[in-house]
């Protein structure tokens, strides 16, 4: 019979059956066994001579058991990382938990490695890396938004994102059209923080008429094409029906579904505060693997202090949406 003692036991399991089966005071039977009378009264009030579990009984822990099945489900779900998982849960759940008791909780639920969540048949798409970019190569798309109960007609969201930063802008508006485009670009220019050089669209008549001519080729005649030369922007078009080319904005649009998803939306507004809400969110929060786990902000003042010379201004945090 193997028998495991702590490295400091002062008593074996015959000594502390010894001890149960003493007569004597407790004095007594200290002195006699050489030990403290916590420890004798501890095996006098114990039927067993075995060592208990030093598991807390009680696990010392911020999350309520609901939020933690919450958070468990977010992490099955969204298959998000543990520091993307940690913004949305101090911010939706419990701002006092701790990454570390976060991470502990994942864990005990078996929902600890991203990996072991992933189906295990290899993918069968090679995805090529992206090539290093300066801040100012933007990817910009359209997404569909749902019709809310108080709106005639639905919306569409227009996203831009910073290939090299992964910074993220985005306006709803009410017409998918060249000047809705228009509007947008023009708002994208003079937010962004750095100087735009290329923009990447696809082939959609509100950024091209490359589909809608005999040639079918871009004739820069599109108002979305001279607004861009007016500001000395590249425009650059993904191949016909090849939606991957754009596809570090179509991963933010899946973000964006996933939350159209998960939320139930009283209006129109409603759902623009909840997309407003989870873009500061993703540029000032989310720390990113692509990024060296830093978010898009700090990804974006770094690059400041290297390149100043690709800003047009400086990089600043912008406050909460509810301060």
């Amino acid at each position: 019979m193997i028998i495991r003692l702590h490295k400091q036991a002062r008593t074996t399991p015959a000594i502390r059956a010894e001890i149960q089966a003493a007569t004597g005071t407790h004095v007594e039977l200290a002195k006699r066994y050489n030990v403290s009378v916590s420890t004798i009264l501890k095996w006098r009030n114990r039927e067993s001579v075995e060592d208990r579990s030093h598991t807390a009984h009680r696990l010392q822990t911020r999350l309520l058991p609901a939020q933690e099945a919450i958070a468990v489900e977010l992490r099955k779900t969204l298959k998000l990382g543990l520091d993307d998982l940690l913004v949305v849960v101090r911010e939706f759940l419990n701002p006092q938990v701790s990454r570390s008791g976060l991470d502990r909780c994942l864990r005990r639920h078996g929902v600890g490695s991203l990996r072991d969540l992933e189906p295990s048949t290899p993918s069968a798409v090679n995805h090529k890396p992206f090539k290093h970019y300066e801040p100012g190569y933007v990817h910009v798309d359209v997404k569909y938004l749902p019709q809310m109960p108080d709106e005639t007609a639905r919306r569409y969201l227009f996203v831009a994102i910073d290939r090299a930063t992964r910074w993220v802008f985005v306006q709803i508006r009410p017409h998918k059209t060249a000047a809705s485009a228009r509007s947008f670009l023009s708002a994208l220019s003079k937010t962004a923080p750095f100087r735009l050089r290329s923009l990447l669209t696809d082939n959609g008549s509100e950024f091209t008429d490359r589909l809608f001519n005999k040639q079918k080729q871009a004739s820069g005649a599109h108002e979305f094409d001279r607004l861009c030369a007016a500001l000395g922007i590249e425009h650059r078009l993904t191949k016909p029906r090849h939606p991957q080319t754009n596809g570090m904005v179509e991963r933010f649009n899946g973000r964006i579904a996933e939350i159209l998803a998960t939320h139930r939306f009283q209006s129109g507004e409603d759902l623009a505060a909840t997309i407003e809400r989870y873009v500061w969110l993703y540029n000032q929060h989310l720390p990113q693997l692509a990024l060296q786990h830093q978010t898009p902000l700090q990804a974006m003042k770094h690059w400041q202090r290297d390149r100043p010379e690709l800003f047009c201004k400086r990089v600043v945090n912008r406050p909460g949406l509810d301060s």
